[in-house]
Protein backbone atom coordinates (compact mmCIF):
# COMPACT_ATOMS: atom_id res chain seq x y z
CA UNK A 1 0.00 0.00 0.00
CA UNK A 2 1.10 3.44 -0.96
CA UNK A 3 1.60 6.78 1.29
CA UNK A 4 -0.99 8.20 -0.67
CA UNK A 5 -3.43 5.13 -0.35
CA UNK A 6 -2.80 5.12 3.33
CA UNK A 7 -3.55 8.80 3.79
CA UNK A 8 -7.05 8.45 1.67
CA UNK A 9 -7.90 5.45 4.07
CA UNK A 10 -6.84 7.66 6.99
CA UNK A 11 -8.84 10.25 6.03
CA UNK A 12 -12.01 9.81 7.48
CA UNK A 13 -13.76 11.69 11.01
CA UNK A 14 -15.46 10.33 13.32
CA UNK A 15 -18.00 11.88 15.12
CA UNK A 16 -20.83 10.82 18.26
CA UNK A 17 -24.57 12.15 18.08
CA UNK A 18 -26.70 11.28 21.67
CA UNK A 19 -30.02 11.05 21.59
CA UNK A 20 -30.96 12.22 24.77
CA UNK A 21 -34.41 11.33 26.29
CA UNK A 22 -36.91 12.79 29.34
CA UNK A 23 -40.25 12.68 30.73
CA UNK A 24 -41.66 15.80 31.86
CA UNK A 25 -44.64 14.46 33.33
CA UNK A 26 -47.06 14.53 30.38
CA UNK A 27 -44.95 13.52 27.11
CA UNK A 28 -41.29 12.23 26.38
CA UNK A 29 -38.77 14.55 24.99
CA UNK A 30 -35.65 14.42 22.86
CA UNK A 31 -32.86 17.11 23.35
CA UNK A 32 -31.88 19.07 20.24
CA UNK A 33 -29.17 21.94 20.18
CA UNK A 34 -28.90 24.94 17.06
CA UNK A 35 -25.83 24.52 14.79
CA UNK A 36 -23.53 27.92 15.22
CA UNK A 37 -21.46 27.09 12.08
CA UNK A 38 -21.40 25.81 8.36
CA UNK A 39 -22.34 23.23 7.39
CA UNK A 40 -26.13 23.86 7.87
CA UNK A 41 -25.58 26.59 10.24
CA UNK A 42 -29.26 28.08 12.05
CA UNK A 43 -30.12 23.73 11.43
CA UNK A 44 -31.14 21.75 15.11
CA UNK A 45 -29.09 18.70 15.50
CA UNK A 46 -28.41 16.28 18.13
CA UNK A 47 -25.56 17.00 20.51
CA UNK A 48 -22.30 15.95 18.55
CA UNK A 49 -18.85 15.84 19.20
CA UNK A 50 -15.93 15.23 16.67
CA UNK A 51 -13.47 11.71 18.32
CA UNK A 52 -10.15 12.79 18.55
CA UNK A 53 -7.65 10.55 17.99
CA UNK A 54 -6.26 10.42 21.46
CA UNK A 55 -10.27 9.31 22.52
CA UNK A 56 -12.12 6.18 22.21
CA UNK A 57 -15.56 6.24 21.06
CA UNK A 58 -17.15 5.41 24.83
CA UNK A 59 -15.12 8.31 26.40
CA UNK A 60 -15.38 10.71 23.60
CA UNK A 61 -19.87 9.71 24.02
CA UNK A 62 -19.55 10.16 28.00
CA UNK A 63 -17.73 13.45 27.32
CA UNK A 64 -20.39 14.49 25.55
CA UNK A 65 -23.11 13.84 28.02
CA UNK A 66 -21.10 15.72 30.75
CA UNK A 67 -20.06 18.64 28.27
CA UNK A 68 -24.46 18.31 27.35
CA UNK A 69 -26.72 18.02 30.71
CA UNK A 70 -25.36 18.94 34.49
CA UNK A 71 -23.10 16.06 36.13
CA UNK A 72 -25.34 15.73 38.76
CA UNK A 73 -28.37 14.48 36.32
CA UNK A 74 -25.93 11.99 34.56
CA UNK A 75 -25.10 9.79 37.42
CA UNK A 76 -28.53 7.83 37.59
CA UNK A 77 -28.81 7.97 33.73
CA UNK A 78 -29.12 5.05 31.35
CA UNK A 79 -27.37 5.30 28.30
CA UNK A 80 -26.32 2.47 25.42
CA UNK A 81 -24.22 2.06 22.02
CA UNK A 82 -26.94 2.35 18.84
CA UNK A 83 -25.24 1.89 15.81
CA UNK A 84 -22.79 3.27 13.41
CA UNK A 85 -24.12 5.87 10.91
CA UNK A 86 -22.27 5.68 7.47
CA UNK A 87 -23.72 7.23 4.81
CA UNK A 88 -20.83 8.24 2.10
CA UNK A 89 -22.36 11.99 1.78
CA UNK A 90 -23.95 12.32 5.54
CA UNK A 91 -21.71 15.34 5.85
CA UNK A 92 -20.98 17.83 3.13
CA UNK A 93 -17.70 18.86 4.57
CA UNK A 94 -16.13 15.44 4.41
CA UNK A 95 -16.49 11.90 4.96
CA UNK A 96 -17.58 11.13 8.58
CA UNK A 97 -18.85 7.98 10.38
CA UNK A 98 -20.93 8.83 13.40
CA UNK A 99 -21.64 7.07 16.18
CA UNK A 100 -24.96 7.20 17.58
CA UNK A 101 -25.44 6.63 21.36
CA UNK A 102 -28.92 7.16 23.21
CA UNK A 103 -29.58 8.17 27.29
CA UNK A 104 -32.57 8.46 29.04
CA UNK A 105 -32.33 11.03 31.80
CA UNK A 106 -34.71 12.32 34.68
CA UNK A 107 -35.93 16.10 33.54
CA UNK A 108 -35.25 18.68 36.27
CA UNK A 109 -36.28 22.27 36.31
CA UNK A 110 -32.05 22.84 36.68
CA UNK A 111 -32.32 20.75 32.96
CA UNK A 112 -34.94 22.96 31.16
CA UNK A 113 -33.14 26.18 32.80
CA UNK A 114 -29.80 24.85 31.43
CA UNK A 115 -30.97 23.48 28.14
CA UNK A 116 -32.03 27.05 27.07
CA UNK A 117 -29.22 29.39 28.44
CA UNK A 118 -27.40 26.78 25.74
CA UNK A 119 -29.66 27.52 22.85
CA UNK A 120 -30.97 23.84 22.95
CA UNK A 121 -34.44 22.72 23.57
CA UNK A 122 -36.71 19.58 24.70
CA UNK A 123 -38.68 19.14 21.53
CA UNK A 124 -41.70 16.32 21.58
CA UNK A 125 -41.12 12.99 21.28
CA UNK A 126 -43.48 12.87 18.38
CA UNK A 127 -42.87 16.32 17.26
CA UNK A 128 -39.21 15.92 16.33
CA UNK A 129 -37.90 18.95 13.40
CA UNK A 130 -35.86 18.11 10.63
CA UNK A 131 -32.72 18.04 11.69
CA UNK A 132 -29.37 18.94 9.98
CA UNK A 133 -27.41 15.80 8.76
CA UNK A 134 -28.89 11.95 8.91
CA UNK A 135 -30.21 12.90 12.66
CA UNK A 136 -33.63 12.15 11.82
CA UNK A 137 -32.60 8.71 11.07
CA UNK A 138 -30.75 8.16 14.54
CA UNK A 139 -33.68 9.33 16.48
CA UNK A 140 -35.53 6.99 14.55
CA UNK A 141 -33.08 4.06 15.24
CA UNK A 142 -32.76 5.33 19.09
CA UNK A 143 -36.48 5.71 19.08
CA UNK A 144 -36.83 1.32 17.90
CA UNK A 145 -34.17 0.73 20.51
CA UNK A 146 -36.10 2.51 23.26
CA UNK A 147 -39.35 0.78 22.51
CA UNK A 148 -37.38 -2.94 22.65
CA UNK A 149 -35.94 -2.22 25.90
CA UNK A 150 -39.56 -0.72 27.58
CA UNK A 151 -40.93 -4.04 26.92
CA UNK A 152 -37.74 -6.33 27.86
CA UNK A 153 -36.28 -4.18 30.93
CA UNK A 154 -37.82 -1.77 33.46
CA UNK A 155 -35.78 1.24 32.00
CA UNK A 156 -38.87 3.51 31.92
CA UNK A 157 -38.12 4.19 35.98
CA UNK A 158 -34.87 5.80 34.91
CA UNK A 159 -37.22 8.61 33.49
CA UNK A 160 -39.49 8.98 36.62
CA UNK A 161 -39.12 11.67 39.30
CA UNK A 162 -38.65 9.48 42.37
CA UNK A 163 -42.51 9.71 43.33
CA UNK A 164 -44.78 8.98 40.62
CA UNK A 165 -48.63 8.53 39.94
CA UNK A 166 -49.74 5.29 38.02
CA UNK A 167 -51.46 7.61 35.56
CA UNK A 168 -47.59 9.10 34.82
CA UNK A 169 -46.51 6.00 34.28
CA UNK A 170 -48.95 4.81 31.73
CA UNK A 171 -48.37 8.41 29.88
CA UNK A 172 -44.72 7.27 29.50
CA UNK A 173 -45.40 3.72 28.36
CA UNK A 174 -47.65 5.06 26.31
CA UNK A 175 -45.30 7.73 25.12
CA UNK A 176 -42.41 5.48 24.53
CA UNK A 177 -44.16 2.26 22.74
CA UNK A 178 -46.48 4.83 20.81
CA UNK A 179 -49.81 2.89 21.89
CA UNK A 180 -52.78 3.37 24.44
CA UNK A 181 -53.02 1.15 27.34
CA UNK A 182 -56.41 -0.05 28.82
CA UNK A 183 -56.35 1.25 32.02
CA UNK A 184 -57.37 -1.34 34.34
CA UNK A 185 -55.10 -3.82 31.98
CA UNK A 186 -52.36 -1.37 32.63
CA UNK A 187 -52.08 -1.06 35.76
CA UNK A 188 -52.91 -4.98 36.88
CA UNK A 189 -49.45 -5.69 34.62
CA UNK A 190 -47.80 -3.18 36.64
CA UNK A 191 -48.99 -4.32 40.14
CA UNK A 192 -48.01 -7.87 38.69
CA UNK A 193 -44.56 -7.08 38.12
CA UNK A 194 -44.53 -6.52 42.12
CA UNK A 195 -41.99 -2.92 41.12
CA UNK A 196 -44.18 -0.78 42.99
CA UNK A 197 -43.66 0.45 46.56
CA UNK A 198 -47.42 2.50 47.14
CA UNK A 199 -45.57 5.09 49.54
CA UNK A 200 -49.11 5.76 51.17
CA UNK A 201 -49.23 9.44 50.27
CA UNK A 202 -51.53 11.26 47.48
CA UNK A 203 -50.77 14.57 45.27
CA UNK A 204 -53.67 16.57 43.66
CA UNK A 205 -52.83 16.57 40.15
CA UNK A 206 -53.71 19.85 37.98
CA UNK A 207 -57.03 17.94 36.65
CA UNK A 208 -57.75 18.56 40.39
CA UNK A 209 -58.11 15.03 40.95
CA UNK A 210 -56.14 13.66 44.00
CA UNK A 211 -53.96 10.10 42.94
CA UNK A 212 -51.33 7.88 45.31
CA UNK A 213 -47.66 8.11 45.08
CA UNK A 214 -45.24 5.18 44.13
CA UNK A 215 -42.01 4.33 43.63
CA UNK A 216 -39.97 1.80 42.43
CA UNK A 217 -38.55 -1.08 44.47
CA UNK A 218 -34.89 -0.49 44.12
CA UNK A 219 -33.73 -4.13 44.56
CA UNK A 220 -36.37 -5.91 42.59
CA UNK A 221 -35.44 -3.05 39.95
CA UNK A 222 -31.63 -3.91 39.87
CA UNK A 223 -32.50 -7.68 39.73
CA UNK A 224 -34.89 -7.21 36.30
CA UNK A 225 -32.54 -4.77 34.84
CA UNK A 226 -29.76 -7.48 34.63
CA UNK A 227 -31.94 -10.30 33.68
CA UNK A 228 -34.61 -8.79 32.25
CA UNK A 229 -38.56 -9.29 31.67
CA UNK A 230 -41.22 -9.35 29.64
CA UNK A 231 -43.48 -6.96 29.82
CA UNK A 232 -46.14 -6.87 27.41
CA UNK A 233 -49.27 -5.50 26.84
Amino acid sequence: MTKDEMKEYFNVGISTSMVIFAFDGERLRILIQKRDQEPFKGAWQLPTRYVLPSESVELNAKKLLEETIPMTNTIDSYSEQLNAFTKVYRNPIGRVINIGFYCIVKLTEEERRMAEEKGMRWATYSDVPDLAFDHNEIIDYAKERLKRRFKRRPVGFSLLPKEFTLTQLQILYENALNKKFDKRNFRKKVFNSALLVDLGKTIETSYGKVSKLYCFDEDKYEKMSLKGYDFLF
